[in-house]
């Protein structure tokens, strides 16, 4: 395919016009990922292309509407750029078109399946319904998949419910498009307003309201950045939201023609919002915490730490690479299928993904494991194995660690066990501690190297300077070898982040480097460290609550001497 051009094929196509929600990913809908999952051409704004790129298949074209952020032209009148979703294609100019309708039936020729997406609901959008009539006269068939609307979904995010017990009328505003007759007609009215506008706009949208007849100290909320970790909500009355903004250092700002959407109204629930507030007061809301591990190693971490309000960062701290002799993996491999082993040992990911590739390279698959024992560390291991179509036999039933496996592996017994010898493939640098207590369990092991762990390359200049620069709130160290490998690829973690570890072996090398300990596992799991970490934060967001201060970050204060390891 040329990479100025969409592919081609037959004459006519169809086009899904799909609202992406306010901006938390989690909002879409079902149908939403289905038809991202089957799209050929991703054509939207680039806010909500970071919202559903990540449910498309890959390969993907992706045009956005938005090239010159700093133009105040509508979204499709500029020059779109296609590029593809693959990580290593470059942006290129797409032929000019009119308007973003012609834009959308040009992508639709050939056959192709396009997706239209827009920020909130298609129906709520200004210029999804010319689109869509757009389609209709050229004879391009169309659907549309219904989104979560912004000024419905960020008051929810927000803790400020629109309607109460008594049912207090609702009227929806767009400051920017408003009447004076609209205006007028909502200032009458003594129900909830919800009022779509900018941040350097709500003060005079609040003096619309006052003018057209509600009282200065009519409550209302702002919030800014809706549904996402950036999210932030002020509590203020008509009359005083200027000051207020002006105090909290917001306004003047060059990002005040950021959207927000502002609740208006005696029974919005706005006077309640310490106690409904569920999504700003989540233990580390817009914490970003960095995780050093790859993606794959991390996904189920970094989900955890999603799930207390954090943004998780990975950054890979060891690289694998394959064993410099590849003979002893070889020999054991062919031992496997030749009946060697009763059992086999997968003490990580890696070790299941080298296996997996030697059996790919003779051409085997999960099959040969037939009558022989699997083991794996962990839930994390044990998923891996699925995904290669091998259930495992063993998992750890407590502790997820090679003591654990250990605690629940059953002895060699010559009556019961034909044969008496475990294939261990693993790293280079694993311990000792699972061979050991094989052997004296009365198994012969077979403790073969299936890769190497060197390590990573350095992060990006951007993330070494946050790393040191205090722009990260927490750092999530699961091994004594994350942390000489951090430190040794991208310098030491600054004095305000919060270091958390994963047990006492990784605790002292930490303070070895000259760290403080601030979070330990209660246990030597990442799952239970992510928990130690959010009970941490929620103990600091509680503290300051109580004393009447804000709630700030811990990469909100940066004081100007690194921190040094206690000596007491």
């Amino acid at each position: 395919m040329s990479p100025t051009t969409l592919p081609a094929g037959p004459e006519h196509g169809h086009v899904t016009f799909l609202g992406a929600g306010p901006g938390d990913p989690g909002l879409l809908t079902l149908r939403a990922v289905e038809a991202l999952s089957s799209a050929d051409v991703l054509i939207a704004e680039h806010d909500v292309l970071d919202v559903i790129r990540t449910h498309a298949r890959q390969g993907v074209s992706v045009v956005r509407t938005d090239t010159d952020p700093s133009s105040d032209t509508r979204p499709g009148t500029g020059t779109p750029q296609l590029t593809v979703v693959d990580g290593a294609s470059k942006t290129v100019a797409v032929p000019p078109v009119r308007d973003a309708a012609h834009l959308v039936m040009e992508a639709a020729r050939g056959g192709r399946r396009v997706v239209r997406a827009v920020s909130g609901d298609p129906g709520l959008d200004t210029y999804a319904a010319e689109e869509m009539l757009a389609c209709a006269a050229a004879g391009v068939s169309f659907e549309v998949v219904p989104g979560v609307a912004a000024a419905v979904g960020v008051p929810a995010y927000a803790g400020v419910p629109l309607r109460d017990a008594q049912g207090a009328d609702v009227r929806f505003v767009d400051a920017r498009t408003a009447s004076d007759r609209c205006w007028t007609e909502v200032g009458a009215s003594d129900g909830t307003v919800v009022v779509s506008t900018t941040l350097d706009s709500v003060a005079a949208a609040a003096g619309e309201l006052v003018a057209s007849g509600r009282k200065p100290d009519t409550p209302l909320t702002v919030t800014v950045a809706g549904t996402t970790t950036r999210q932030r909500t002020w509590s203020a009355t008509l009359g005083t939201i200027a000051q207020t903004l002006k105090q909290a250092k917001v306004l003047p700002s060059p990002d005040g023609g950021r959207p927000v959407i502002a609740v208006v109204g005696e029974r919005s629930a706005a006077a309640q919002r310490d106690q409904l507030s569920w999504f700003e007061s989540k233990p580390l809301f817009g914490w970003k915490v960095l995780v050093p591990r790859t993606k794959e190693q991390a996904v189920s971490l970094s989900d955890q730490l999603r799930s207390y309000g954090a943004v998780p960062h990975e950054v890979p701290t060891i690289a694998v690479e394959p064993p410099r002799t590849p003979q002893q993996m070889e020999r054991a491999v062919k031992g496997l299928v030749t009946g060697r082993y009763e059992w086999i040992a997968f003490t990580s990911v890696n070790a299941v993904k080298a296996v997996r590739e030697k059996f790919e390279e003779y051409g085997l698959d999960a099959r040969a494991f037939a009558g022989i024992k699997v083991a794996a560390v962990g839930e994390q291991t044990a998923r891996a194995l699925v995904a290669f179509g091998v259930k495992p036999d063993l998992v750890p039933s407590g502790e997820q660690s090679a003591a654990g496996l250990l605690e629940d592996w059953p002895p060699y017994d010559p009556v019961f066990d034909p044969i008496d010898r475990v294939f261990l493939p693993r790293a280079d640098i694993a311990t000792e501690t699972l061979v050991a207590g094989l052997i004296e369990l009365g198994w012969e092991v077979d403790d073969v190297t299936a890769y190497r762990t060197v390590r990573a390359s350095p992060p990006p200049a951007e993330t070494r300077e946050a790393i040191k620069g205090g722009g990260f709130d927490a750092v999530l160290f699961t091994s004594s070898s994350t942390v000489r490998n951090l430190v040794g690829i991208a310098g030491k973690p600054h004095n305000v982040t919060v270091i958390a570890c994963i047990g006492p072996a990784t605790a002292k090398t930490a303070e070895e480097h000259g760290l403080r300990v601030d979070v330990m596992a209660p246990e030597p799991s990442a799952l239970k460290l992510a928990e130690a970490l959010a009970d941490f934060g929620l103990k600091r967001r509680a503290a300051a609550v109580e004393a009447g201060d804000p709630v700030t970050r811990p990469s909100e204060r940066r004081p100007g001497a690194r921190r040094r390891r206690s000596t007491t």
